[in-house]
Parts: structure tokens; C-alpha cells; sequence
């Protein structure tokens, strides 16, 4: 099964190497959100700086635009019969989800560096330690996993390309106003506080920003984790299980 995973994703990450132009598109709206909304914002949320404030935000943006669309890749595979033929070779089938897994969580962690150096260069705070750095993006990772999980998964279940786009935007801008990534807690209503509590945004949000804004607070980054832990393996399981039976 590992060896299998090791090949398809290196066949997945030949051809995002061969189209750098798509992982550049998925970085167009995180970009425009850090250069233009943490101006206006900030202005509102008065926040000493705004802009390390909403920095964790947009890693978790761009890992929801990164990897809540990877299904839909999964799913123009199944429509071209490709994973048919995967499906009759001796190829582990827990590989063949998560490699795709895995690619989309690795992507999202390279396009997240990208957007800490853009926010290093207009003058963001945030830590740069190498060591903090590290743990953020293993939060972003383990996101990464889940979301990407969860599109393969409504993908493998619902099998047509319309629905998965609707759920596609109902996981990226709605969860992420439904969350502390744009505004602190305090400025939110009683309800959509209470959302919040549910939303697996929220949590990974506020483990990056307690690792890279400010003092590092380990506390509320090992809840974060813990979080991002069981919902990576939950939605994982979910993934795997649909796609077997897909097989039968």
C-alpha cells in the first residue's frame, strides 16, 4: 500500500510540476484577500496588526481553495474510466485515495510558504521561526488532508461534477466567515459564535495563529492539533470507505 501511495503521487506531482499555472490560480484569491482586505479590515477590527491577525487566516484559505476542489479531479478520472482500469490491477485501493490525499495536502503546503513570504515582504510580523513555521504547517497539512478527504469523498458519492462544485463553495468562503480567521471572536454574534465551536476552521486557525502571531501558545496550538487529528482521520476513513464501495 505505501509503495503503491509512493508511485501515484509521484505521478500526481509530475503533472502539477507540468502545470504550475493551476497552483498559481488557486493562489489568486488568498493573494488578493492579504493585499487588499488586511488594509481595509484593519481599519474596521483596530487590531494592533491586523495583518498578523488575518496572515493564519489566509493559510487556511488557501489550503480551502487548494484542496476542497480535489475531488473534482477524482472525479473527471472516474468519468474517463482511469479508475476502472486502476481498479482491475493489483494497485492498493486505500492507495489510490490517498495519494490523491496527499498530493492536495502537500500543494497547499507549498502555496501556504508562498503566501507567508508575500506577507514577510509587506511588512507582516509574524514568526518566521523555522521551528514555529514547521508546526503551523503541519496543522495546514493535516487540514489539507481533511478537506481534500471530504471533496474526494462527496465526489466518489455523488458522482456528477454539479453538486460537488455547489459543496465545493460551501466549503471555502461560508466555513471560513463562519470562523475567527477574518475577525476576532468578540466581534461576532451569539450564533455564529456558537458555529464556530463546530467548525474545523476555527480550531486550525487559531493553532497557526497561536504558533506564528505573537507569543507562541502551545496550549491552544496542541487543542488545535488535536482537532486537525481526528478530523483528518475521520474524513480519511469516510474517503476510503466510499471509494471501496465504489468497487463493489
Amino acid at each position: 500500500m505505501l509503495a503503491d501511495t509512493w508511485h501515484l503521487f509521484h505521478k500526481y506531482m509530475i503533472i502539477t510540476l507540468r502545470m504550475p499555472l493551476w497552483s498559481l490560480f488557486t493562489l489568486i484569491q488568498p493573494l488578493i484577500w492579504l493585499i487588499i482586505f488586511a488594509q481595509l479590515f484593519g481599519r474596521f477590527v483596530q487590531a494592533e496588526n491586523y495583518m498578523d491577525f488575518m496572515v493564519p487566516g489566509i493559510l487556511i484559505m488557501t489550503v480551502l481553495f487548494g484542496s476542497s476542489w480535489s475531488g473534482v479531479s477524482l472525479l473527471r478520472e472516474i468519468s474517463a474510466g482511469t479508475v476502472d482500469k486502476m481498479l482491475v490491477s493489483p494497485v492498493s485501493r486505500v492507495a489510490i485515495v490517498l495519494s490523491r490525499v496527499l498530493h492536495s495536502a502537500v500543494q497547499v503546503i507549498a502555496q501556504a510558504l508562498v503566501i507567508l513570504i508575500v506577507a514577510w515582504v509587506m511588512g507582516s510580523t509574524i514568526s518566521m521561526n523555522p521551528v514555529h513555521v514547521l508546526m503551523g504547517m503541519l496543522v495546514i497539512f493535516l487540514l489539507g488532508v481533511g478537506f481534500a478527504a471530504l471533496s474526494n469523498g462527496f465526489a466518489i458519492t455523488l458522482q456528477r461534477e454539479e453538486p460537488l462544485v455547489m459543496i465545493g463553495n460551501l466549503m471555502t468562503l461560508p466555513l471560513m466567515f463562519f470562523s475567527s480567521a477574518l475577525v476576532p471572536k468578540h466581534f461576532m454574534p451569539d450564533w455564529i459564535q456558537f458555529i464556530s465551536l463546530i467548525n474545523p476552521i476555527t480550531y486550525a486557525v487559531e493553532a497557526v495563529r497561536a504558533i506564528l502571531a505573537g507569543a507562541p501558545d502551545l496550549a491552544v496550538f496542541a487543542k488545535g492539533l488535536a482537532v486537525m487529528v481526528l478530523f483528518a482521520g475521520i474524513t480519511l476513513a469516510w474517503a476510503v470507505t466510499a471509494f471501496n464501495s465504489l468497487r463493489d
